[in-house]
Protein backbone atom coordinates (compact mmCIF):
# COMPACT_ATOMS: atom_id res chain seq x y z
CA UNK A 1 0.00 0.00 0.00
CA UNK A 2 1.79 3.31 -1.05
CA UNK A 3 0.57 6.60 0.92
CA UNK A 4 1.55 9.79 -0.43
CA UNK A 5 5.75 9.80 0.15
CA UNK A 6 5.66 6.55 2.44
CA UNK A 7 5.63 3.04 0.20
CA UNK A 8 4.71 0.57 2.87
CA UNK A 9 5.83 -3.40 2.35
CA UNK A 10 3.38 -6.50 3.57
CA UNK A 11 2.81 -6.81 7.27
CA UNK A 12 4.85 -9.41 7.53
CA UNK A 13 8.12 -7.45 7.00
CA UNK A 14 7.25 -4.89 9.71
CA UNK A 15 9.15 -1.98 8.42
CA UNK A 16 8.45 0.24 5.65
CA UNK A 17 10.75 1.61 2.96
CA UNK A 18 10.53 5.35 1.80
CA UNK A 19 11.41 6.77 -1.44
CA UNK A 20 12.43 10.27 -1.67
CA UNK A 21 11.42 10.87 -5.11
CA UNK A 22 7.71 10.64 -4.23
CA UNK A 23 8.30 13.00 -1.36
CA UNK A 24 10.01 15.52 -2.69
CA UNK A 25 7.40 17.74 -4.59
CA UNK A 26 8.95 21.06 -6.27
CA UNK A 27 11.89 21.05 -3.97
CA UNK A 28 9.03 20.82 -0.85
CA UNK A 29 8.63 18.00 1.35
CA UNK A 30 5.28 17.31 2.29
CA UNK A 31 4.45 16.48 6.26
CA UNK A 32 2.24 13.35 6.99
CA UNK A 33 0.81 12.36 10.63
CA UNK A 34 2.72 11.31 13.12
CA UNK A 35 0.53 7.95 13.48
CA UNK A 36 2.55 7.26 10.12
CA UNK A 37 5.78 7.20 11.83
CA UNK A 38 5.41 5.95 15.28
CA UNK A 39 6.16 2.53 16.20
CA UNK A 40 7.82 2.07 12.80
CA UNK A 41 11.08 1.26 11.35
CA UNK A 42 12.14 3.39 8.23
CA UNK A 43 14.68 2.41 5.65
CA UNK A 44 15.82 5.33 3.87
CA UNK A 45 18.00 8.26 4.08
CA UNK A 46 17.50 10.31 7.57
CA UNK A 47 17.71 13.64 4.90
CA UNK A 48 14.74 12.51 3.08
CA UNK A 49 12.90 10.92 5.73
CA UNK A 50 13.10 13.48 8.20
CA UNK A 51 11.16 16.52 6.33
CA UNK A 52 7.89 13.93 6.34
CA UNK A 53 7.65 14.23 10.48
CA UNK A 54 5.17 16.95 11.81
CA UNK A 55 7.22 19.90 13.72
CA UNK A 56 7.03 19.98 17.00
CA UNK A 57 5.98 16.38 17.57
CA UNK A 58 8.96 14.36 19.45
CA UNK A 59 9.12 14.63 22.61
CA UNK A 60 12.89 13.32 22.46
CA UNK A 61 15.75 12.86 20.08
CA UNK A 62 18.57 9.80 20.75
CA UNK A 63 20.96 8.71 18.20
CA UNK A 64 24.50 8.00 17.22
CA UNK A 65 25.59 9.12 13.89
CA UNK A 66 27.96 8.62 11.42
CA UNK A 67 31.72 10.25 12.86
CA UNK A 68 33.07 10.27 9.77
CA UNK A 69 36.12 7.72 10.89
CA UNK A 70 35.47 5.84 7.30
CA UNK A 71 33.23 2.93 9.12
CA UNK A 72 31.76 0.60 6.63
CA UNK A 73 28.09 0.57 7.33
CA UNK A 74 27.32 -2.03 4.80
CA UNK A 75 24.82 0.62 2.34
CA UNK A 76 27.37 3.76 3.14
CA UNK A 77 31.19 3.99 3.81
CA UNK A 78 31.51 6.75 6.54
CA UNK A 79 33.91 8.52 4.89
CA UNK A 80 33.49 12.66 3.75
CA UNK A 81 35.10 15.42 2.65
CA UNK A 82 34.64 17.53 6.72
CA UNK A 83 32.82 20.73 5.16
CA UNK A 84 30.86 18.05 3.74
CA UNK A 85 30.39 16.19 6.56
CA UNK A 86 29.76 19.26 8.49
CA UNK A 87 26.85 20.50 5.79
CA UNK A 88 25.25 16.97 6.48
CA UNK A 89 25.20 17.17 9.82
CA UNK A 90 23.52 20.37 10.12
CA UNK A 91 20.96 19.90 7.55
CA UNK A 92 20.02 16.47 9.61
CA UNK A 93 20.10 18.51 13.32
CA UNK A 94 17.88 21.20 11.62
CA UNK A 95 15.42 18.88 10.94
CA UNK A 96 15.62 17.30 14.48
CA UNK A 97 14.96 20.73 15.76
CA UNK A 98 12.30 21.70 13.73
CA UNK A 99 10.31 17.89 14.68
CA UNK A 100 11.48 18.64 18.56
CA UNK A 101 8.53 20.04 20.88
CA UNK A 102 9.43 22.80 23.00
CA UNK A 103 10.09 21.05 25.84
CA UNK A 104 12.05 18.13 23.94
CA UNK A 105 15.30 17.44 24.18
CA UNK A 106 17.73 15.84 22.16
CA UNK A 107 21.13 13.68 23.05
CA UNK A 108 23.64 13.47 20.14
CA UNK A 109 27.09 10.65 20.49
CA UNK A 110 30.11 11.75 19.03
CA UNK A 111 34.11 11.19 18.35
CA UNK A 112 36.51 13.47 19.65
CA UNK A 113 37.10 14.96 16.07
CA UNK A 114 34.13 16.56 15.66
CA UNK A 115 32.70 17.44 19.32
CA UNK A 116 33.73 20.55 19.49
CA UNK A 117 32.27 21.65 15.95
CA UNK A 118 28.95 19.87 16.88
CA UNK A 119 28.62 21.62 20.20
CA UNK A 120 28.83 25.20 18.26
CA UNK A 121 26.34 23.97 15.47
CA UNK A 122 23.90 23.31 18.51
CA UNK A 123 23.92 26.42 19.69
CA UNK A 124 23.96 27.82 16.45
CA UNK A 125 21.12 26.23 15.37
CA UNK A 126 18.96 27.89 18.73
CA UNK A 127 19.21 25.09 21.43
CA UNK A 128 19.94 25.35 24.61
CA UNK A 129 23.34 23.37 26.15
CA UNK A 130 22.30 21.18 29.06
CA UNK A 131 25.34 19.06 29.48
CA UNK A 132 28.47 17.28 28.28
CA UNK A 133 28.00 13.67 29.37
CA UNK A 134 31.48 11.12 28.98
CA UNK A 135 30.54 7.72 28.28
CA UNK A 136 33.16 5.52 29.88
CA UNK A 137 34.18 1.99 28.71
CA UNK A 138 36.43 -0.50 29.72
CA UNK A 139 37.59 -2.52 26.49
CA UNK A 140 38.96 -1.25 23.33
CA UNK A 141 41.07 -0.56 20.53
CA UNK A 142 44.54 -0.99 22.26
CA UNK A 143 47.45 1.25 20.91
CA UNK A 144 51.25 1.25 22.07
CA UNK A 145 52.38 4.65 21.02
CA UNK A 146 49.98 6.83 22.61
CA UNK A 147 46.85 6.29 25.26
CA UNK A 148 44.09 3.81 24.44
CA UNK A 149 40.95 5.35 23.85
CA UNK A 150 38.36 4.86 26.23
CA UNK A 151 35.00 7.28 26.07
CA UNK A 152 33.08 8.76 23.77
CA UNK A 153 31.00 11.62 24.33
CA UNK A 154 27.34 12.56 24.64
CA UNK A 155 26.28 16.08 24.02
CA UNK A 156 22.73 17.25 25.90
CA UNK A 157 20.79 20.06 24.61
CA UNK A 158 17.08 21.06 24.66
CA UNK A 159 14.68 22.77 23.02
CA UNK A 160 13.98 25.63 26.02
CA UNK A 161 13.98 26.35 29.22
CA UNK A 162 10.91 24.10 30.23
CA UNK A 163 11.71 20.37 29.47
CA UNK A 164 11.60 16.85 30.81
CA UNK A 165 14.01 15.70 33.32
CA UNK A 166 13.17 12.65 35.97
CA UNK A 167 16.21 12.36 38.07
CA UNK A 168 14.47 10.01 40.48
CA UNK A 169 14.35 7.53 37.52
CA UNK A 170 18.24 7.54 36.91
CA UNK A 171 18.91 7.94 40.81
CA UNK A 172 22.01 5.32 41.54
CA UNK A 173 22.50 4.19 45.05
CA UNK A 174 24.82 6.30 47.22
CA UNK A 175 27.98 5.08 48.54
CA UNK A 176 27.33 6.53 52.09
CA UNK A 177 24.52 7.06 54.29
CA UNK A 178 24.79 10.33 55.69
CA UNK A 179 22.39 12.84 56.93
CA UNK A 180 22.67 15.02 54.11
CA UNK A 181 22.23 12.84 51.06
CA UNK A 182 19.16 11.91 50.11
CA UNK A 183 18.87 8.04 50.34
CA UNK A 184 16.73 8.07 47.24
CA UNK A 185 20.05 7.66 45.12
CA UNK A 186 22.53 10.25 43.31
CA UNK A 187 22.44 11.88 40.44
CA UNK A 188 24.53 9.38 38.01
CA UNK A 189 26.61 12.55 37.39
CA UNK A 190 28.15 13.48 33.56
CA UNK A 191 30.59 10.04 33.42
CA UNK A 192 29.20 7.35 32.79
CA UNK A 193 30.46 3.85 32.84
CA UNK A 194 28.86 1.09 30.49
CA UNK A 195 30.51 -2.14 28.93
CA UNK A 196 30.54 -2.00 25.46
CA UNK A 197 28.66 -5.03 23.55
CA UNK A 198 32.03 -7.10 23.53
CA UNK A 199 31.96 -9.32 19.88
CA UNK A 200 31.88 -12.54 22.61
CA UNK A 201 28.63 -11.25 24.10
CA UNK A 202 25.65 -12.97 22.58
CA UNK A 203 23.35 -10.20 22.27
CA UNK A 204 26.30 -8.32 20.01
CA UNK A 205 24.98 -7.60 16.83
CA UNK A 206 26.70 -7.48 13.09
CA UNK A 207 26.60 -3.79 13.70
CA UNK A 208 30.06 -1.71 14.42
CA UNK A 209 29.10 0.98 16.54
CA UNK A 210 26.43 -0.84 18.66
CA UNK A 211 25.66 0.92 21.98
CA UNK A 212 24.96 -0.82 24.82
CA UNK A 213 20.91 -0.72 26.33
CA UNK A 214 21.35 0.83 29.28
CA UNK A 215 23.36 3.26 28.51
CA UNK A 216 20.39 4.41 26.08
CA UNK A 217 18.05 3.23 29.24
CA UNK A 218 19.42 6.17 31.31
CA UNK A 219 18.59 8.37 28.80
CA UNK A 220 15.38 7.54 27.81
CA UNK A 221 14.17 7.27 31.36
CA UNK A 222 15.54 10.68 32.54
CA UNK A 223 14.26 12.42 29.09
CA UNK A 224 11.10 11.50 28.53
CA UNK A 225 7.44 9.70 30.06
CA UNK A 226 5.81 6.98 29.07
CA UNK A 227 3.81 7.37 25.90
CA UNK A 228 6.26 9.98 24.81
CA UNK A 229 8.17 9.73 20.84
CA UNK A 230 11.68 9.08 20.94
CA UNK A 231 13.22 9.24 17.96
CA UNK A 232 16.46 8.35 15.98
CA UNK A 233 17.57 8.72 12.90
CA UNK A 234 20.27 6.78 12.52
CA UNK A 235 18.88 3.60 14.32
CA UNK A 236 21.58 1.40 13.32
CA UNK A 237 21.14 -2.22 15.14
CA UNK A 238 17.81 -1.08 16.72
CA UNK A 239 19.07 -0.16 20.54
CA UNK A 240 17.05 2.91 20.79
CA UNK A 241 14.12 2.14 19.45
CA UNK A 242 14.18 -1.76 21.45
CA UNK A 243 14.73 0.58 24.42
CA UNK A 244 11.81 2.45 24.12
CA UNK A 245 9.92 -0.06 23.17
CA UNK A 246 10.79 -1.85 26.60
CA UNK A 247 10.22 1.31 28.30
CA UNK A 248 6.70 1.89 26.87
CA UNK A 249 7.91 4.91 24.95
CA UNK A 250 7.14 5.28 20.91
CA UNK A 251 9.33 5.41 18.63
CA UNK A 252 10.62 6.71 15.41
CA UNK A 253 13.57 4.61 14.02
CA UNK A 254 15.71 5.76 10.58
CA UNK A 255 18.46 4.09 8.95
CA UNK A 256 20.03 3.89 5.37
CA UNK A 257 21.32 0.49 5.51
CA UNK A 258 18.03 -2.27 5.01
CA UNK A 259 19.98 -5.03 6.44
CA UNK A 260 20.16 -2.75 9.78
CA UNK A 261 16.75 -2.18 9.83
CA UNK A 262 15.95 -5.69 9.19
CA UNK A 263 18.31 -6.71 12.25
CA UNK A 264 16.52 -3.84 14.93
CA UNK A 265 13.16 -5.53 13.62
CA UNK A 266 14.54 -8.51 14.82
CA UNK A 267 15.64 -7.67 18.11
CA UNK A 268 11.89 -6.07 18.81
CA UNK A 269 10.27 -9.26 18.27
CA UNK A 270 12.34 -10.63 21.11
CA UNK A 271 11.00 -10.89 24.52
CA UNK A 272 12.19 -8.51 26.63
CA UNK A 273 14.32 -10.51 29.72
CA UNK A 274 16.72 -7.17 30.68
CA UNK A 275 19.11 -4.69 29.59
CA UNK A 276 22.54 -5.99 28.31
CA UNK A 277 24.54 -4.24 30.41
CA UNK A 278 24.35 -2.10 33.77
CA UNK A 279 26.14 0.82 35.47
CA UNK A 280 28.53 -0.81 38.22
CA UNK A 281 27.20 1.98 40.84
CA UNK A 282 23.69 0.45 40.40
CA UNK A 283 24.78 -2.25 42.47
CA UNK A 284 26.80 -0.95 44.87
CA UNK A 285 25.22 -0.35 48.72
CA UNK A 286 25.54 2.24 50.64
CA UNK A 287 28.19 1.85 53.54
CA UNK A 288 28.59 3.31 56.72
CA UNK A 289 31.07 6.21 57.76
CA UNK A 290 33.70 5.05 59.90
CA UNK A 291 32.63 6.41 63.48
CA UNK A 292 29.04 7.32 62.36
CA UNK A 293 25.68 5.87 63.00
CA UNK A 294 23.58 5.18 60.18
CA UNK A 295 21.08 6.94 59.28
CA UNK A 296 17.12 5.09 59.76
CA UNK A 297 15.08 5.01 56.99
CA UNK A 298 12.98 7.11 58.43
CA UNK A 299 15.55 10.22 57.71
Amino acid sequence: MKEAGILFVPAEYGHFRFRASDAIISGMAHEHPLTSFTDRLIVGDALDVLPQIPSASVHLVCTDPPYNLGKDYGAVVDRKAWDEYERFTRAWLAECVRILRDDGSLYVFMGVRFIARLYAILEELGLLFNGWITWHYTQGTGRTIGFSPRHEDILYFTKSTKYTFNLDAVRIPQKYYRERNNMRGANPGDVWTFSHVHYSNPEREAHPTQKPEALIERIVRASSNENDVVLDPFVGSGTTARVAQALNRRYIGIDITPAYIAMAERRLAQPFAGFDSVDPRAQRRPRDIPGKHKVSSAD
